[in-house]
């Protein structure tokens, strides 16, 4: 009953990684969906011997307990208690599970789990040479107002990185999960901007090491109104090449967002390029192809397509694509253009951050020293 599936393996000579991109059947109940398209995961990892490093689920609706309980169900053993990011989009995604997205790691070494104030959130990977670390919906619901929230989310984060005596140098990709997105996503930005310069991210006269990052308008399912995911590099130290600027587009921070187009890490089984949410936006920061949603995607895709090429990537080497569609009609426009690509795409309807952004797209890409 899965209608779309993609996976993606590499291997070196320490682990091996896999990407799965997988679209459920639409016309289905939830529990039928879950079932399936988790049954299905489960099979794939047994049959790599594998476990997952991150996970995501993204929904129309608030089901996440239903949509836990059932995977849970499929997934035996597998389950280790870290629950997915469960994303909430605009109701007109297809659903009841609009797509489901797993990174997982096939080796000797298996991930330990790790916990953030007593939840367990996150997942450590150790293996000769290279410490992996993965964070998952990283909130504090306890605060009353959007940029309270922000500010302990990353403070949050932050405790979890010094545990194991690294802080935010060592993370490569962020994942910004805001909920009302148009409605605060300046004062984010504010928030943001602020820690990292006061963390030395971000210095006049020094190299910015700014993560990768996509900010969108995905609601977290605890009742937070903003969430973080992450994924951060402990060893080796030093190893994450931040690109600014990348493409045809220059450093976000130049207009207030304080992320880089990319970022390069060492992972398991290779290189890992991490392209950050990519709209249709020039280099002077605005806003093109105003209203028309095939020009923006065009713009889009070529924009990604352009960091591929300064990182040294091909469509070939893409592993994992998430388009953030404003509306259906834009979800349709694409939905008739993906078949060209290469690339493995789910497509979430959400907003995006700015009012007259219709598209986004986010891109993972890698290149193996081996491939399955």
């Amino acid at each position: 009953m899965v209608a779309g599936l993609d996976i993606r393996s590499f291997e070196s000579d320490l682990a091996g990684e896999i990407y799965i991109s997988a679209t459920p059947k639409q016309n289905a109940s939830l529990q039928e969906q879950a079932r399936d398209v988790f049954s299905k995961i489960g099979d794939i990892l047994r049959s790599k011997n594998a476990r997952i490093l991150r996970e995501r689920v993204f929904t129309p609706e608030q089901m996440t307990e239903e949509i836990l309980s059932t995977r849970s169900r499929a997934y035996g053993d597998i389950d280790d208690g870290v629950a997915p990011s469960v994303l909430i989009g605009k109701k007109e995604m297809t659903g009841p599970i609009t797509a489901v997205q797993v990174h997982a790691i096939s080796s000797d070494s298996r991930p330990e789990v790790f916990d953030v104030d007593r939840s367990l959130c996150g997942r450590i990977l150790r293996l000769p040479g290279c410490t992996y670390l993965t964070l998952s919906s990283v909130s504090a619901p306890q605060f009353d107002n959007t940029t309270e929230q922000a500010r302990a989310m990353m403070e949050k984060a932050e405790s979890a990185l010094k545990q194991l005596k690294v802080d935010f140098f060592s993370v490569a990709r962020t994942w910004m999960w805001l909920g009302h997105i148009l409605s605060w996503y300046g004062d984010f930005n504010r928030v943001r901007n602020k820690f990292f310069t006061e963390r030395g991210l971000i210095s006049k006269g020094s190299r910015q090491s700014m993560p990768a990052s996509t900010g969108i308008g995905l609601g977290p399912t605890d009742g937070s109104k903003c969430a973080m995911d992450l994924i951060a590099i402990l060893e080796p130290r030093d190893s994450i090449q931040h690109l600014q600027a990348a493409g045809k587009q220059q450093c976000a921070f130049d207009y207030g967002s304080a992320f880089s187009r990319a970022s390069k890490a060492i992972t398991p089984a290779g290189q890992t390029i991490f392209v950050s949410g990519t709209a249709s936006i020039d280099a002077s920061g605005a806003t093109t192809h105003i209203n028309d949603a095939m020009g923006q995607i065009n713009a889009t895709i070529e924009n990604v397509r352009a960091v591929l090429k300064d990182t040294h990537v091909t469509d070939e080497d893409v592993v994992q694509v998430v388009a953030y569609c404003k509306t259906t009609e834009v979800e349709e426009a694409f939905n008739d253009f993906k078949g060209t690509l290469a690339w493995p795409c789910i497509t979430v309807i959400c907003d995006i951050c700015r009012p007259d952004l219709l598209f986004e797209i986010e891109a993972t890409a890698m290149k193996p020293k081996k491939s399955r």
